[in-house]
């Protein structure tokens, strides 16, 4: 083919580090390590809306519920039960002109405590869990976990958990049989290899030193915990207890290029909108930033997409913007557009079997755009208009933002969805956008620094799109 014609013809997906000037270089790698240090305090949703918050008021946004009346310019965010989180800069039009949304979710594949989780068996103390989300079992044995999140008495008093992250704390860890006695073990599906109901967390091995007393190494454990938290084994029922790898986000490779690290679905995406909001002044478009939780769980409960409660912070600013009546908020979602800031499966070549190369989002080539997830047939997608795909095309284009366009694996090999859908049916013209991953759903997944900054300028450009 001819040269000249290849290029103007063919599209071209290239290595975004290619030809990089070394001030962009730079650009990239400082930009990453405030996101490796922002993921390594912020592995749980709570945590991350506790830092995102901090952030936010460091940057003059305000809560929603201080602020009598918005005008343009405002900054306000809302938190829903700690554990999903909006924030607005208020634009030059009129919200009934449309809003300009980025959502993305921060919780992430885990495993959780039961409701009763401390037992004894083989003078042994362990935690009953329970996975959260998509995983593959086996992946979670044998490795350090943290534990991180609430406890909250019956009298309201709520105590914070983190333990695992500093040097001087204990870790935690699930055994696995030795290969000696695996020999059952190995003969079965990968996938049921490990039980869920053998997830158990080891946490003890000491008994206390009391001749008379039953399950001694479990009341030991309950007297270390009441002595340093003042709680009893009754208050795990009202606790949110979650278990996570104890591992820090590094970077990765000896040219440093990537990231890898517990969580980044999805919070590569949370934190890079975040990041490109706390830039935004007085936009045309509202902006409005989604930082959700239960995605990995079906987005349902009360601080899930699913929930009324995106609905009812769009209707306090339409309330405090002076805008409000009857059927507003239809039309408001109706003018939208948004970006379903999810993260997309990276091809691996280890792994190619999965994937069609032409259609797959590769690491170090820029944010990946999913015109449909869903599975095998479509089935449960949002499927972007050719419209909307050409207007964020455009967007990407001007300015000069590195992307590719792919979807999750071939056709009948698996799929996966995202909160788009939900916006979606609510009217919005929503889009999948986000960072290529390697291991998803693993305890320590990889990115590109490349494509994690070039997420950070697709996000900011949208915002600030006339």
């Amino acid at each position: 083919m001819d040269e000249g014609l290849k290029e103007k013809l063919v599209n071209k997906k290239e290595n975004g580090w290619k030809d990089l000037p070394n001030d962009k270089f730079n650009q990239i790698f400082d930009f990453c390590n405030g996101y490796m240090e922002f993921l390594n305090r912020s592995k749980i949703e709570r945590e991350f809306v506790t830092n995102s918050v901090n952030l936010a008021r460091s940057n003059g946004f305000r809560d929603i519920n201080e602020m009598e009346k918005l005008k343009a310019g405002d900054k306000v965010f809302f938190v829903n039960r700690d554990k999903s989180m909006y924030l607005a800069v208020i634009g030059e039009e009129k919200l009934e002109e449309g809003l300009h949304i980025v959502g993305a979710h921060i919780d992430s594949p885990r495993l959780d405590l039961k409701p009763n989780p401390l037992y004894e068996e083989g003078e042994l103390a362990y935690f009953n869990t329970h996975y959260y989300g998509g995983i593959k079992k086996y992946q979670w044995t044998t490795i350090p976990l943290s534990i991180h999140g609430v406890i909250v008495k019956s009298n309201g008093e709520k105590i914070t958990i983190n333990i695992g992250e500093d040097e001087n704390d204990p870790i935690f860890t699930i055994t696995d049989l030795l290969p000696h006695l695996a020999k059952d073990q190995e003969a079965k599906k990968l996938g049921n290899a490990i039980e869920g109901e053998n997830l158990d967390l080891l946490v003890g091995s000491i008994p206390i030193l009391d001749d008379k007393a039953k399950d001694k190494v479990k009341l030991n454990v309950l007297k270390i915990l009441n002595e340093k938290y003042g709680i009893t084994e009754t208050d795990f029922v009202s606790s949110e207890l979650e278990l996570v790898p104890a591992f820090k986000v590094r970077s990765l490779g000896f040219d440093y290029g990537m990231v890898a690290g517990y969580g980044q679905d999805d919070k590569v995406c949370s934190y890079t909108a975040l990041r490109a909001l706390m830039e935004i002044t007085i936009p045309k478009k509202t902006s409005i930033c989604i930082l959700s939780d239960k995605e990995e769980i079906g987005s349902m409960g009360n601080t899930g997409m699913e929930s009324h409660v995106f609905d009812y912070f769009i209707s306090e600013l339409l309330n405090k913007t002076g805008e409000n009546r009857v059927n507003l908020l239809d039309k408001v979602f109706c003018y939208s557009k948004m970006l379903s800031s999810d993260v997309d499966a990276g091809f691996d070549p280890l792994y190619a079997s999965v994937s069609d190369t032409t259609n797959a989002g590769f690491l170090g080539k820029g944010i990946s755009i999913n015109k449909y997830t869903g599975a095998r047939g479509k089935a449960g997608a949002s499927d972007a208009n050719a419209e909307y795909v050409a207007w964020v095309r455009n967007l990407l284009e001007e300015n000069e933002i590195k992307y590719q366009v792919a979807e999750l694996g071939k056709v009948d090999i698996g799929g996966g969805g995202t909160i788009a859908y939900i916006l979606a049916n609510k009217g919005v013209d929503v889009i999948d956008c986000g960072v290529p991953v390697l291991s998803m759903h693993a305890p320590y997944e990889v990115t590109s620094k490349f494509d994690i900054y070039e997420a950070y300028r697709t996000y900011k450009a949208f915002w600030e799109k006339d």
